[in-house]
């Protein structure tokens, strides 16, 4: 996979030909996998999805390892400026008053010419920021005072400073030339952009959080905080576009020094703090649909993934093979048993293979409900559907079905009346639907259709009327159906209607910032996607995302050799964690402020290679990815700064952390598996990718992770391409479409485990791709073009006025002039007669 290109192939999602199957693991793996596997199917991930991590860990992802011998030099340099204006005192033990005194004056001098002293001032900031740990015992004392001071920085001014710093480093075009040119590039090239990006982050996320011991004064500040960052006060643009800026400029290889892990997760964390988490999103949802008079949400959607439990992982290739293997010894020993017995020998074989009791029980299970001929319906249907058991011969059947075993006594009603749990989901139906099942029946039972009328069912036999009932009941009308209902209208009728109000939201703002550049934008995010996946290989002309990671000096002893190794996996598990919750909240806000805004991002992705390029992260060891151990405890910050530093030993190193599953990297799966589910829902064309990529036996290996969450999306993505995948497919994979039926919300139309669906049928897929990119383009020039009402302005008929306006042209034209004129007016002949017949 090339990503020096503007995009991610499709055709080489493997790394390898395209002979080369995508499921196949090589083979140094199947250990690795084995032991995992065996270790994360005990029991469930105890795993609660949410916006970010813990503070703590969100806290201690923004440093790398190597950073580690800064923590001392940044207390130096406070430490040193601090003395020569407070000779006994501690800092936390000034008054605030003279706490805001002694930032006043910090600030003052940060506005010097001279460079280093800047840089010795911005670190003193950065230290107040980090919540002057030299002076506090325990980590919650660092993290109190971190909080008490972050908030008394922004009070005084601190951000706006730091935002004035941080511009003058991106112009630095001496700096950048500079890292162009060196061979190699390490933390020292990214000093000063790695500090305020570090106090900048501090502040964001430190303000974001709340907390139980909140001051009334703190949560205006964070309001006035959230909408300054949110509006475009900054060069008339939100401070997220000049982060965006910052990617895309370090993705066009013209500033390969700027620490990219620093400048994604400021992203996110902004971009989560004004646009708002998944909570919020779903306050926003609610609020929308009463504006527009809506039905309420049919259930809180976190709440029921929440509640959820995981269900049992699906059997690997080699545990089916096992398991047929086995049936055939079985079929053949029975088949033996049978001509025995016809031969008067012993009706059992020598030497009885071993066969599992779940291929068992579809004969033997006997339900006292239930009458015999009920019974044996039930049993030829499960023999003939049942694709992982295989078909019976009638000898086998012969032999196999015994006669029903006495009835057991009856239990009490008590007991007998154990219904099953309900669905976790409400089904939902759409508008379309319906009018599809109305005019498939008037089709079969009048000969003529009504168009979209969906009230008229006259002519129509009782249970049709009862079927539209049901299905009316669970009609749900989304916000982005009144939303592409109301862009038609504005452009049917743009004079009648007039010009649409469009409220100035935090995510309006940032669009209609983005909008020009978007396509760059997200390419770059991709590129950095790519080189983060653990299954992307080094290459030589990709892009180097390691320069806030390596040292100045590389590692000498193996020790050293293996922090610098852990150090590098964990700072690409974060970038993979930033990048792929960014893309996540982009898409869900702007679906929410807009369908087609949702659209518009979400070609720039699929043309750009998303899809394939998340399957190429999940076509790896996922359940070594989930439970990697890429993590040092003891360097962690706070822990770091607080207690004694112990000795490091290989031991100790490989040993990692006690945690089940890292959390970041459960995270980035179920985010990258939520953006793949937005990016194919109802797009025939998108899913057929999935398809075209062999995307099937990737999920499925997916399944064995044992977290509800991400089943649930691994299951989406399974139930809309089933009706593509073939009848065998679905005959070998019972296992998987009953977790879909269990855990997936239904359509009650829709007929995905049959793969009878009118969708499923062919389809001119790059036309629906089409109509969907024009409709985007229409919605984009009538809302944001300001030549919009162009085809209505006033034309100047004036022939005077018009030859008599000054027309700029191009240098070129002097010299092509004569050329142009006698190419195009003198060797061309008029017909005369013509011109008079049109007139």
């Amino acid at each position: 996979m090339q990503t020096d290109e503007m995009e991610v192939p499709i055709n080489n999602i493997n790394n390898t030909n395209k002979q080369k199957p995508l499921p196949k693991v090589k083979e140094p793996f199947k250990n690795q996998r084995k032991d995992s596997e065996g270790s994360m199917e005990s029991s469930n991930l105890e795993f609660e999805y949410g916006d970010t991590d813990n503070l703590t860990a969100e806290l201690s992802e923004l440093y790398s390892y190597t950073e580690e011998p800064e923590f001392g030099l940044n207390k130096d340099c406070f430490e040193e400026d601090f003395r020569s204006q407070v000779k006994e005192k501690k800092w936390i033990e000034l008054g605030v008053p003279e706490q805001r005194a002694y930032v006043m004056r910090l600030l003052d001098t940060l506005e010097v010419t001279n460079r280093e002293k800047r840089l010795k001032v911005a670190r003193a900031v950065l230290y107040l920021a980090q919540g002057v740990f030299d002076e506090c015992d325990t980590e919650v004392d660092v993290l109190h005072w971190s909080r008490h001071n972050v908030f008394l920085l922004y009070d005084m001014g601190t951000f706006t400073a730091l935002l004035e710093l941080l511009s003058m480093e991106i112009d630095n075009n001496q700096a950048c030339s500079s890292a162009v040119r060196k061979p190699a590039i390490s933390l020292a090239d990214s000093t000063e952009l790695r500090v305020l990006l570090s106090v900048m982050y501090l502040m964001v996320e430190t303000i974001r959080v709340e907390t139980e011991d909140e001051r009334p004064e703190w949560r205006s500040t964070r309001e006035t905080f959230k909408a300054e960052l949110g509006s475009p006060l900054y060069n008339g643009e939100p401070f997220a576009l000049m982060l965006f800026t910052m990617v895309n400029k370090f993705c066009s290889m013209n500033a390969p020094h700027f620490p990219m892990k620093k400048v994604l997760l400021l992203l996110w964390k902004t971009t989560l703090f004004t646009l708002g988490g998944f909570e919020d999103l779903q306050e926003m949802n609610v609020r929308g649909r009463e504006r527009l008079s809506l039905p309420p949400l049919p259930e809180d959607s976190i709440k029921v993934v929440r509640s959820m439990r995981a269900a049992s992982p699906p059997a690997s290739a080699m545990e089916l093979i096992e398991q047929q293997q086995q049936q055939k010894r079985g079929r053949r020993s029975r088949r033996t048993a049978y001509v025995d017995s016809l031969e008067g020998d012993s009706p059992f074989p020598r030497k009885q293979p071993l066969v599992k009791q779940d291929s068992l029980d579809t004969y033997n299970e006997r339900d006292p409900f239930k009458n015999d001929d009920a019974r044996d319906e039930e049993e030829d249907s499960d023999d003939a559907d049942s694709g992982i058991e295989g078909e019976v011969d009638p000898l086998d059947r012969d032999v196999i079905i015994q006669p029903p075993p006495p009835l057991p006594p009856l239990r009490p009603a008590t007991e007998r009346l154990s219904f099953p749990k309900g669905l976790p989901w409400a089904p939902k139906v759409r508008e379309k639907d319906i009018e599809h099942f109305l005019e498939t029946s008037r089709n079969k039972f009048i000969g003529f259709t009504l168009g979209n009328d969906t009230e008229t069912l006259v002519g129509l036999p009782r249970p049709i009327h009862e079927s539209v009932k049901t299905l009316k009941q669970h009609k749900y009308i989304s916000l982005a159906e009144v939303q592409i209902k109301r862009e038609e209208e504005l452009q049917q009728c743009p004079m009648t209607l007039g010009e649409e109000e469009v409220e100035e939201t935090p995510t309006e703002i940032l669009y209609l910032g983005m909008l020009p550049n978007l396509s760059q934008y997200v390419i770059a995010l991709l590129k950095l996607l790519l080189a983060a996946a653990p299954t992307s290989k080094a290459k030589t002309d990709s892009i180097n995302i390691l320069a806030d990671v390596l040292p100045e000096e590389m590692p000498i002893t193996v020790l050293q050799s293996m922090k610098l190794g852990i150090d590098v996996n964990r700072h690409k598990e974060i970038i993979v964690k930033a990048i792929s919750a960014l893309l996540l909240l982009l898409l869900k806000h702007f679906k929410l402020n807009h369908i087609y805004q949702f659209e518009y991002v979400s070609q720039h992705l699929v043309f750009a290679n998303c899809i394939p390029l998340i399957l190429k992260f999940f076509n790896q060891n996922i359940m070594s990815y989930i439970s990697a151990k890429n993590s040092i405890c003891v360097l962690d910050f706070p822990h770091c700064v607080v207690h004694e530093m112990p000795e490091l030993t290989a031991e100790s190193l490989e040993a990692g952390d006690s945690n089940q599953f890292c959390w970041r990297n459960l995270f980035s799966c179920i985010n990258l598996l939520r953006i793949l589910n937005k990016l194919t829902k109802w797009k025939h064309s998108r899913t057929m990718m999935l398809v075209v990529f062999k995307s099937a036996p990737i999920l499925k290996r997916a399944l064995k992770v044992k977290q509800a969450m991400m089943q649930l999306y691994v299951l989406k993505l399974l139930k809309i391409q089933t009706k593509y995948l073939g009848r065998q497919w679905r005959k070998s994979n019972m296992k998987t479409m009953s977790a879909i039926y269990q855990k997936v919300r239904h359509r009650l139309n829709d007929d995905w485990a049959y793969g009878n669906d009118i969708d499923a049928r062919p389809w001119d897929f790059q036309a629906e791709e089409c109509a969907l990119r024009e409709s985007i383009e229409k919605f984009n020039s009538r809302r944001y073009d300001k030549n919009q009402n162009g085809d209505f302005a006033p034309v100047d008929n004036c022939l005077q006025s018009v030859l008599g306006q000054r027309v700029e042209l191009p240098e070129d034209f002097h010299f092509s002039y004569e050329m142009w004129l006698e190419r195009e007016v003198f060797s061309q002949p008029i017909q005369w007669e013509e011109l008079l017949q049109a007139q």
